[in-house]
């Protein structure tokens, strides 16, 4: 994954291994994701058969991807993946979570060293100074134990774009809408951004199947 996102130019904030998938939050590079997961995922795949001496698949459906509002989401996306370990009880607390080798807090803390995971862009959200930064991240990673599993992050669509049912009942009471899009982690207007670049770079690649769409539309 670290060699292949500084190839591909991808950009690494947070991410963990679990025992049958991972988490990762990254910024998408000049090549796109697809191109990335598709040689990750397929180049894995065949180091993992040949170490094992077996054939056939090794993952079971393709990858999920979201899109997230980066000032708004970035802080709590980074300890929603860091704190997975505990969440699944493969690690008993943050003092061993901090010299876990299989996620990026480690990294953060400065226990364990990975050149393509941006831990600087990370620390800098919690203060100026080296020192000062990591001990807010850490204290802010610790409170997100007693928050769950958090599944407006991860989910749900409408209500993980609003922020949670209270926000989507509240809505509806007073006669709003929102637009969201369970592939968008954010806000209304962000995902309306999204969708629109979306709309616009397919009516650029086919211009003559986008005016046939609208029309029938």
């Amino acid at each position: 994954m670290g060699d292949l996102s500084t190839e591909e130019k991808m950009t690494i904030y947070a991410w963990t291994l679990m025992t049958n998938h991972a988490h990762i939050l990254l910024r998408s590079g000049p090549y796109g994701l697809s191109k990335f997961m598709r040689r990750f995922l397929t180049g894995y795949a065949i180091y993992y058969n040949h170490r094992h001496k077996r054939h056939g698949h090794l993952f079971q459906n393709r990858y999920k991807s979201i899109i997230c509002e980066e000032d708004a989401y970035f802080q709590e996306l980074v300890r929603y993946i860091h704190l997975n370990p505990i969440r699944a009880n493969m690690v008993p607390n943050m003092s061993k979570l901090d010299g876990y080798p299989w996620c990026g807090h480690a990294v953060i803390m400065g226990r364990k060293k990975h050149d393509w995971q941006d831990r600087g862009y990370v620390l800098k959200w919690f203060g100026k100074k080296e020192k000062e930064a990591k001990n807010n991240y850490r204290r802010y990673v610790q409170e997100g134990i007693s928050l769950g599993g958090r599944p407006e992050l991860v989910g749900g669509g409408l209500i993980r774009s609003l922020g949670g049912w209270s926000d989507v009942i509240s809505m509806r009471r007073h006669g709003g809408r929102e637009l969201s899009d369970e592939r968008i982690l954010g806000n209304g207007d962000f995902v309306e951004q999204i969708i629109k670049e979306a709309d616009d770079r397919v009516k650029q690649q086919f211009p003559e199947n986008s005016q046939q769409k609208s029309f029938l539309s």
